[in-house]
């Protein structure tokens, strides 16, 4: 179960996958965060077979000791 303001990731294992996402409001680009995934404090072990895909945001995101925090 995902909880508001809390981050999340995913890992799409076959050729095409179809996501969607359950908001509480209106997407706000300028709120947007982004964790780097491969981030050694969170120590997530990806099933990874090679380099992923990432988007761009996905390749600029920040260490989670750096990330901002809200009250």
């Amino acid at each position: 179960m995902d909880s508001e303001g809390f981050a999340h990731g995913f890992l799409v294992l076959s050729e095409f996958a179809e996501f969607l996402y359950k908001t509480t409001d209106y997407w706000a680009p300028e709120h947007e965060r982004c964790i780097r995934w491969d981030d050694a404090d969170l120590a997530i072990p990806w099933p990874l077979a090679g380099e992923p895909a990432l988007s761009a945001k996905d390749a600029q995101g920040t260490a989670l000791g750096a990330a901002e925090v809200f009250p």
